[in-house]
């Protein structure tokens, strides 16, 4: 076959032959190595999920025969008076776990990055990062004796005069769930410092440099160069936090089984 410009197009179309067969083949290695992941999300994601879904039809008690109910698990669920305050605490919870570590690591990240380089700079980004080793049981039953009535939090105050504001911060209707978000903060901000400051190093000088030279003070430099250039730090931490706190169940059932009252409760519990 001879194209128009009387030159063959058989090399032509063997190349693009050639380079079908290497996009195929390129298709099929990614999806071998792909495969042993989507097996094990299936295995431990997908199939207790559908299993959820078909034991949410049925009355079953974990051992005995199972029952259909149809859609009563459902009606009764709905029907709790105390579904939407559970669901309210989840996402009050969300400001303690999410907004606020984020908030406090980007500064706290800045001001290591600015004063802290280093070997201290280190010290301080793994003392921060710390409580995220420990298991959020340990840290419940920990900050469960620190927030006690005869507990260290209150002993401090009394300490410095401030006796009348001690109480059993998480046995208080009013502040046992600021108090569980307030371990949340210790915990997850230690991750989003680190997550942060890691960004941070990342960061060209020469702009800051440019920013002082046209008078930017550290707070302009931090909300128009440092925040729009961490975007993609800060959407980890959000995303990261946001699930922990939606997920919380383990840390809440330790330091108040979501008293008092149903104060603290959430969907988990």
């Amino acid at each position: 076959m001879i194209t128009s410009d009387n030159r063959p197009a058989a090399p032509a179309f063997s190349r693009q032959i050639f380079l079908s067969k290497v996009f195929r083949r390129e298709i099929l290695i990614g999806w071998l190595f792909v495969l042993p992941a989507l097996l094990m999300y299936a295995l431990f994601v997908l199939l207790p999920l559908l299993m959820s879904v078909q034991y949410s039809f049925f009355r079953w008690n974990g051992i005995g025969p199972m029952t259909w109910v149809g859609l009563k698990n459902y009606t009764t669920v709905l029907q709790d008076p105390d579904l939407l305050g559970t669901i309210l605490n989840a996402f009050r919870l969300v400001v303690y776990f999410s907004f606020v570590p984020v908030t406090l690591g980007l500064v706290v990240a800045s001001i290591i990055h600015r004063v802290a380089m280093g070997r201290l700079g280190a010290v301080a980004r793994t003392v921060l990062f710390l409580p995220q080793v420990i298991p959020l049981v340990a840290a419940g039953i920990i900050w469960g004796w620190l927030l006690a009535l005869p507990g260290l939090v209150n002993q401090i105050l009394n300490s410095v005069g401030l006796g009348s504001v001690t109480r059993a911060w998480l046995g208080d209707f009013d502040w046992a769930l600021p108090a569980v978000g307030f371990i949340g903060i210790w915990v997850l901000l230690g991750f989003c410092t680190v997550l942060l400051s890691t960004g941070m190093t990342k960061l060209d000088p020469s702009l800051f440099e440019s920013a002082r030279i046209d008078g930017a003070n550290w707070f302009t430099e931090f909300i128009r160069i440092t925040i729009p250039l961490l975007r993609n730090e800060i959407g980890v931490c959000l995303t990261v936090t946001v699930i922990a706190a939606l997920a919380a169940f383990d840390v809440v059932y330790v330091s108040t089984a979501g008293g008092p009252g149903n104060s603290t409760a959430v969907p988990g519990i």
